[in-house]
């Protein structure tokens, strides 16, 4: 084809466009033959040896030696969703640019997609009661830590495989049952802790894998679709908390499985509440966290960096201070979705299990840990002082039911 390109290209006189013509091709085929043709040295020197091409041509004209090179190509453009990440400069010897690529990716790309779906979620109307007004009475003592870990919103699991279903619908419906239970039953506290301690999200990225590791996960939804909902249930949560406790502290820690997800999420907090002056949000970037009640210290940490075992010393380490002014410490974590219990000189620490279903790698593992979630109670003066464990099963259509009693005719009436 090269050759019947190029007799047809001189049978034209050189006219590119005639030889498109006469040959029923477009313009930029002819061009790119007689490139080629141009390459094994077909235009105007002998052909070159099998596996090379002509890269430049000199020859003498008046006297002078003149080089030709190998025009530049096509004008270039991003492909479509994606952006330049990276820019490289070749200079030369005086500093002047000879050439210049680029590194593109599509990370970048998600990451804008995921805080555009971010920004509509918070914008979403969500149904509520008429007024957050704080209760008319708490304990002043008292505080009411919620933990949940390992929710794993956005995960897929199928009964016949893992003995449980659970997709970005349970989960959803789960968590909000399961706080509506639990507030319920709580005492009067003035201060509610959210303890959410990490892989909130199963992935976190467009694509279903592990970010660090990058093993393949079982998803259920789209990225952008599983952001809405978390956004939506972590504010839901917040609302109900507000209602029955006066003071609010979020901790939305760091997991193996949503480092970024929940950097994003804990500064989209921060900024949404802070001029609620009932609401604090710990947007440390830190992987561990800690609050501070009366003698009561509380510490948090997903537990992938540091297990049950010594993750006590690194607690107080990090916050030593708090830590030498509290007689009772606690510190919490979840990232195997078991629970275990130890007490050291330092403190005692806890693992929890997690709502959520185990997914297919758990159920083929043959790990059984059971589900549940905890709500604990403590006091100023003398640690923990109580606690509920409420169960998947125990706690199914308690958001509805809260909610078609806070609708109820005689709650209107009030």
């Amino acid at each position: 084809m090269l050759i019947a390109t190029h007799a047809a290209y001189l049978a034209n006189d050189k006219n590119q466009s005639a030889t498109a013509k006469a040959l029923g091709v477009s313009r930029e085929t002819v061009q790119r033959h007689l490139r080629q043709a141009a390459e094994r040295g077909l235009l105007s020197l002998d052909p070159v040896m099998p596996g090379f091409a002509i890269k430049s041509v000199a020859s003498k004209v008046d006297g002078a030696w003149v080089k030709q090179v190998k025009e530049a190509g096509e004008e270039y453009a991003t492909p479509p969703g994606m952006i330049i990440k990276k820019r490289s400069v070749l200079s030369g010897a005086d500093n002047r640019v000879l050439l210049t690529w680029n590194k593109e990716d599509t990370a970048a790309q998600a990451t804008l997609d995921i805080m555009s779906a971010a920004l509509v979620a918070f914008k979403e109307e969500i149904p509520r009661a008429t007024a957050l007004l704080g209760p008319t009475y708490t304990r002043e003592d008292l505080l009411n830590q919620f933990v949940v870990t390992d929710n794993h919103f956005g995960m897929l699991s199928w009964r016949e495989e893992t003995g449980a279903d659970y997709d970005l619908r349970i989960a959803e419906q789960l968590l909000l049952d399961w706080f509506a239970a639990a507030i319920a039953q709580a005492p009067e506290a003035h201060t509610a802790i959210l303890a959410q301690l990490g892989d909130l999200m199963h992935h976190d990225a467009l694509e279903s894998v592990t970010p660090a590791h990058r093993h393949v996960l079982d998803a259920d939804s789209r990225l952008q679709k599983v952001i809405r909902v978390v956004i939506r249930t972590i504010r839901r949560i917040i609302d109900m908390l507000l209602q029955s406790h006066q003071h609010v502290h979020v901790v939305m820690a760091s997991g193996n499985h949503d480092p970024a997800s929940s950097a994003w999420l804990r500064e989209m907090l921060a900024t949404m509440y802070e001029d609620e002056p009932r609401i604090s949000v710990d947007n440390s970037p830190s992987l561990y966290y800690a609050y501070e009640w009366g003698q009561t210290g509380l510490y948090y940490h997903h537990m992938h960096k540091r297990g049950v075992k010594d993750i006590d010393r690194t607690f107080a380490g990090m916050f030593r201070e708090m830590f030498g002014r509290c007689r009772y410490n606690y510190g919490h974590g979840g990232h195997r979705h078991s629970d275990e219990v130890i007490e050291t000189p330092l403190m005692i620490v806890e693992r929890h299990q997690t709502l959520a279903a185990p997914d297919a790698h758990s159920a083929g593992g043959g790990w059984l840990s059971g589900r549940s979630a905890k709500r604990v109670t403590y006091s100023r003066q003398f640690g923990e002082v109580g606690r509920d464990v409420l169960r998947p099963e125990m706690v199914l259509g308690a958001s509805r039911m809260q909610a078609a009693n806070d609708n109820s005719p005689m709650e209107q009436a009030a």
